[in-house]
C-alpha cells in the first residue's frame, strides 16, 4: 500500500484546523492543536501562505484561511450547482436528440467534461466524467471560447493542434469561427476533432450574465448532420437546453 506524504497529511490537519473554532490561530496554538515543533509548523504555513491558501494578520501575527482557497471552493460549488441544475435538462435533451449529451466548463486550457449522458440505446458506452477536451476544436471548446474572456486568452496560447484535415488552426480564421458561434448562438464540431463524429453546443450562463459551461451533444455524423450540415432541430434542442440551465441558474435574458 503507497504511503501518504506527511507533510500534505499536516497541511491538510493546518487548514481544517483554521476552518474551524477559532478564526484566527498563532503559530503556538496551531502547533500545540497538532502536536507539531514550532519551527515544522511554521515551514508548513510559510507554504501555505505563498501559495495563497493561508493569510497572516499583519498586526496580530495570527493566521486564517487565504482567498485562494475560498476562490477555489466557490469554484467548485459552482461547478457543482451548474451540475444539479442541468440533470433534468441534459436527461431530456439526450432522449429527444437520441445522442450522448456533455457538459463541459473551462479547465487548465481545456474543457473539463463534468456531466455526461449516454446515447439511449444499447450500445456500449464510456463514461468521460473527468475527461478533457481541447478548446479550439471541440463545440463545446469553441462555445467557451468565444463567450468567456478566459478562454479566449487560453486558446490563444495553447497549440492548436490539427487532429485531421478539418480542424481549423489559424488563428485569423479561429477568430472568425468565434464571432460565427456569437452571432447564432453556437458552435459546431463536424469531423474537426475525431472523424466521423459531429457535435454542436450552446453557452450556459449564470445570473451575472457570465458564462459558466456550455452544453452539447455529440453522435456520428450520418445521425448528427444532414447533407453536410447539422440537423436544424438538434441545434434547437441543444440551444433549448442551454438556455433552461441558464434560467434555473438566475439567467433572465438570452
Amino acid at each position: 500500500m503507497a504511503r501518504n506524504i506527511q507533510s500534505l497529511e499536516r497541511a491538510a490537519a493546518m487548514l481544517r484546523l483554521l476552518a474551524g473554532g477559532e478564526r484566527r490561530l498563532g503559530l503556538s496554538d496551531i502547533a500545540s492543536a497538532l502536536d507539531l515543533a514550532k519551527g515544522t509548523a511554521h515551514g508548513i504555513l510559510r507554504t501555505l501562505q505563498h501559495e495563497g491558501f493561508v493569510e497572516q494578520d499583519a498586526t496580530s501575527g495570527r493566521y486564517q484561511l487565504g482567498a485562494e482557497l475560498l476562490r477555489l471552493g466557490n469554484s467548485y460549488l459552482d461547478v457543482h450547482e451548474l451540475r444539479a441544475r442541468a440533470l433534468v435538462w441534459t436527461d431530456d435533451l439526450a432522449r429527444s436528440s437520441g445522442e450522448s449529451v456533455y457538459l463541459g466548463v473551462l479547465h487548465q486550457q481545456g474543457v473539463l467534461i463534468v456531466h455526461h449522458v449516454f446515447r439511449p440505446d444499447d450500445s456500449r458506452q464510456v463514461l468521460e466524467v473527468g475527461a478533457m477536451q481541447p478548446l479550439h476544436s471541440t463545440a463545446l471548446g469553441k462555445v467557451l471560447s468565444a463567450y468567456d474572456p478566459v478562454a479566449h486568452s487560453e486558446v490563444v496560447e495553447v497549440e492548436r493542434k490539427a487532429f485531421t484535415g478539418r480542424t481549423v488552426s489559424d488563428m485569423a480564421e479561429f477568430e472568425a469561427l468565434l464571432d460565427l458561434t456569437r452571432a447564432r448562438g453556437y458552435a459546431d464540431d463536424v469531423e474537426e476533432t475525431w472523424e466521423g463524429v459531429a457535435s454542436v453546443a450552446a453557452p450556459i450562463h449564470d445570473r451575472r450574465r457570465m458564462p459558466v459551461g456550455a452544453v452539447g451533444v455529440t453522435g456520428a455524423v450520418e445521425r448528427v448532420c444532414v447533407d453536410g450540415e447539422l440537423r436544424p432541430e438538434l441545434v434547437a434542442a441543444v440551444r433549448d437546453c442551454a438556455r433552461a440551465v441558464s434560467r434555473d441558474l438566475g439567467a433572465s435574458r438570452f
